[in-house]
């Protein structure tokens, strides 16, 4: 049975506590937590909700801090905040070793949270996650993190996404729903979002992820991340391409992205 609720992060990265709206659906299998990404809420994980909820494990998936009925603070939204939330909520809500799966800025969140905790997470999945932009996106995003400083965020967000993330062949109704929820998303947290997007590291921290990983990319014009470069700080990362797909590939093409997956946690947590 699933329900809805909210939970007090408690400070996170030195930042004052927000409070945190999930959903979660207890089961006695391995645990999964279901991470959204840029401008998005935890609807943007359904199809993976559905997916393993009837499977008898147990689920959690939220919205982050300045997403969908989550508080909104005017602070830095760092990936290093968003992974204290999560570590935070996990204990709250007594969930050991999950399996965290994230979408896009969701999937660099799933992957810090295993760099900064590898002792909380089982194994992490990164859908589509610019973890290291290539030198072709970066100059877009500076101008882009321009454009949506101006009065117009909303169009200059809509026509973004419509060039980028989507392709001709994606579920139309579907695009104008996910177009229509990003782009509710405030101001503010479009911002500094992205402005810690654009200078993430994966290096920082100096170290390896040791918990196993798998990153699927899709067929978006412009590929989100330089695959060479992630491959230094998580060498034993198994590496996918869907078919068929823009950046939304988790809600566009579930069934094949779900497969891809089980198949990964079979062979990773054996």
């Amino acid at each position: 049975m699933a329900h809805d609720s909210s939970s007090d992060s408690g400070p996170a990265s030195d930042q004052a506590p927000v409070n945190i709206s999930f959903r979660k659906a207890t089961g006695s299998k391995w645990p999964v937590v279901l991470i959204h990404g840029w401008c998005g809420d935890h609807s943007f994980m359904a199809e993976q909700f559905s997916h393993y909820a009837p499977a008898d494990h147990t689920v959690v998936t939220l919205d982050l801090r300045g997403h969908g009925k989550s508080d909104k603070p005017d602070l830095p939204y760092t990936m290093q905040a968003f992974a204290d939330d999560i570590a935070l909520l996990m204990a709250d809500l007594q969930i050991r070793r999950p399996i965290l799966i994230g979408h896009g800025m969701g999937g660099i969140v799933a992957f810090e949270v295993g760099m900064r905790y590898p002792h909380l997470a089982a194994a992490t999945v990164m859908l589509d996650s610019a973890a290291v932009l290539p030198d072709s996106k970066t100059a877009r995003i500076t101008e882009l993190l321009e454009a949506l400083r101006a009065d117009d965020y909303r169009e200059t967000l809509r026509d973004y996404a419509e060039d980028l993330l989507f392709l001709p062949s994606d579920d139309p109704i579907r695009k104008e729903r996910l177009l229509d929820a990003m782009t509710a998303t405030p101001q503010h947290v479009m911002l500094s979002c992205l402005e810690q997007l654009q200078t993430y590291d994966p290096a920082a921290h100096g170290t390896e992820l040791s918990v196993p990983c798998l990153y699927l990319a899709t067929r978006e014009p412009c590929p989100s991340a330089e695959m060479a470069r992630f491959e230094a700080v998580a060498p034993h990362m198994i590496y996918g391409k869907t078919v068929g797909s823009g950046h939304f590939c988790q809600l566009e093409i579930p069934n094949q992205v779900n497969t891809m997956v089980d198949r990964f946690l079979t062979v990773a947590l054996r």
